[in-house]
Order: structure tokens, then sequence, then C-alpha cells
């Protein structure tokens, strides 16, 4: 068995592999903020509710336990389009700034997982841990 087979790892390894993308399209909406009709885009963040055998669910164990509401709020709207110029060009600056901060701040804590897991695993087998 390879570790790219154990699922934390390759849930890691495709983590990654979406915030390089998502960082790449990022620099592209920055680079083209003068460019007229330019939309900016996004990646869609990938769900890992499948890679973990469905949707983990709460149990209540006893009624004195708070109830849990299946209703999920809403995520926050995205800004549409109207901020955008007269070109056509609706890239904000700001919010792109902000969301490769995100991305990088993201990326850095999966990279921190991936390097600790693998870690453990050199443990498990008998190597050193670095």
């Amino acid at each position: 068995m390879a570790i790219t087979d154990l699922p934390l790892v390759s849930m890691l390894k495709s983590k990654l592999h979406w915030h390089q993308a998502r960082q790449k399209l990022l620099a592209e909406n920055v680079a083209n903020a003068d460019t007229p009709g330019f939309k900016p885009m996004d990646l869609k963040e990938p769900g890992f509710a499948g890679s973990l055998g469905g949707a983990l669910a709460l149990d209540r164990t006893s009624p004195l336990h708070i109830g849990f509401s299946q209703a999920r709020p809403e995520a926050e709207k995205t800004r549409g389009g109207f901020e955008t110029r007269p070109s056509g060009n609706s890239v904000n600056l700001e919010d792109e700034m902000l969301k490769v901060a995100a991305n990088q701040s993201d990326y850095q804590l999966a990279t921190s997982l991936y390097q600790k897991s693998l870690s453990m695993l050199r443990t498990a087998v008998g190597g050193r841990s670095a």
C-alpha cells in the first residue's frame, strides 16, 4: 500500500493542488485588473464528504443534550457585478488580495498538516521523526 493511498494524505494532497490552482487564477485576476471586459474567476472548494463515507452527523445520546438543527446558515453571498467599471471589468483588487492572503494561509496550514502526517507515519514504521 502506497502512502498516497491513505485517505488523509490523499485529501491533503488534493487540497494542496486545489490551492495551487486557485492561487494561479487569483494571480490572473490581479494581473488583468485593467483589462477591459475581464471577469474575475475563482475555483469551487473541493468537498471531502464523499471521501469520508458520507456526511458526518451528530448523534443525540441524551434528551438533555442541546438539539441540532439540520438547517445550516447560508454562506455569505459574494458580491455580484455591481462594481463593474465602464470598460466591463469587474475585478476588485481589495477582494482579490484578501482571497490571495486567505489562500496562502490555508495552503500553509495544509502543508503543515501534510508534513506532520508524514512524520507520524515515519514514526509509526520505526523511522526517526524529523
